[in-house]
């Protein structure tokens, strides 16, 4: 199914740790129309990067979130968050940075393991810029 022209239901629900695991991974409709907002988001990202963007990891069932070790508060189970690259444009940190200063609204833009950038569109839209390392408490800013 279709959520924007880039971006399927299928693809922001796919889960490797669901698959393996065995977990249900599945929506509800809720679920899905904020999913459907976050392809519209990500339509945004992708358009002002000016390459195609790779999602890791967007909706996350409690159980998927739990096995992957989320955040018990994560919008990856809201369908509001996507972890992302896009190597055509650069590396991770740099693809945090464009977004950030991008007049693209979001709520967290989380530069996370120096692997992905997190994107989320909750709708507190708090412009949180955050990196996570490991073992690391968050911080403020990217580095």
């Amino acid at each position: 199914m279709n959520l924007s022209n880039s971006f399927t239901l299928e693809q922001l629900t796919f889960s490797e740790t669901a698959v393996r695991k065995g977990l249900d991974n599945v929506p509800n409709p809720e679920q899905v129309a904020n999913l459907t907002e976050l392809a519209q988001s990500l339509e945004r990202v992708q358009s002002f990067l000016g390459h195609p963007i790779h999602i890791s990891s967007a909706f996350r069932s409690p159980k998927v979130n739990s096995a992957v070790g989320g955040s018990p508060t994560s919008a990856h189970m809201d369908g509001y968050a996507a972890d992302l690259t896009c190597e055509a444009y650069g590396n991770p940190l740099q693809v945090c940075q464009a977004i950030a200063s991008s007049d693209i609204p979001y709520d967290q833009v989380i530069f996370e393991y120096e692997s992905w950038c997190h994107f989320s569109i909750d709708p507190r839209t708090r412009k949180m810029v955050l990196t996570k390392k490991t073992g690391q408490p968050y911080e403020t800013g990217l580095a």
